[in-house]
């Protein structure tokens, strides 16, 4: 099984690392942004770097074209995301190829939801919150923290 980590730098990135248990030792590649922590990554794992949307048409259409060529590249069986900018193009993509979606809205996330969370949910395979609260906003989220 091939897996795609897609994730944006920063604070999204840390959070997936802490599941590193789950795709370690496994056929599996980085989709993010390019900043000094995801430069660090690309030392030991394979990364792809592609352009961050910023919520801007253009970048989007970007990011899409470079996620489409990515995903054909590698074609993964599933897509583990803890989201942001860089979650959205290649977990559509990803679907429309019949390819499963894991999600975990952000940590930070107590009481309302991400962009990404929003657009991704109703095509996640499995959807997981990390508070109890969110399941209000998230009916069919599984409880799960990656902390």
């Amino acid at each position: 099984m091939k897996i795609c980590i897609a994730c944006s730098s920063g604070g999204h990135l840390t959070e997936i690392l802490q599941i590193r248990d789950v795709f370690d030792r496994r056929n599996n590649f980085f989709i993010t942004f390019k900043r000094k922590d995801s430069e660090e990554l690309a030392g030991k794992e394979k990364v792809y770097y592609v352009s961050d949307p910023k919520r801007n048409p253009f970048s989007l259409i970007v990011n899409i074209f470079q996620s489409f060529i990515i995903f054909i590249k590698e074609k993964p069986d599933v897509v583990i995301s803890t989201g942001a900018g860089v979650a959205v193009p290649i977990c559509y993509i990803s679907k429309l190829f019949g390819k499963k979606i894991i999600f975990f809205e952000s940590f930070c996330r107590i009481h309302e939801k991400s962009l990404s969370g929003k657009l991704v949910y109703p095509i996640a395979d499995l959807f997981f919150v990390q508070w109890p609260e969110m399941k209000k906003l998230y009916p069919k989220a599984k409880i799960g923290s990656v902390f």
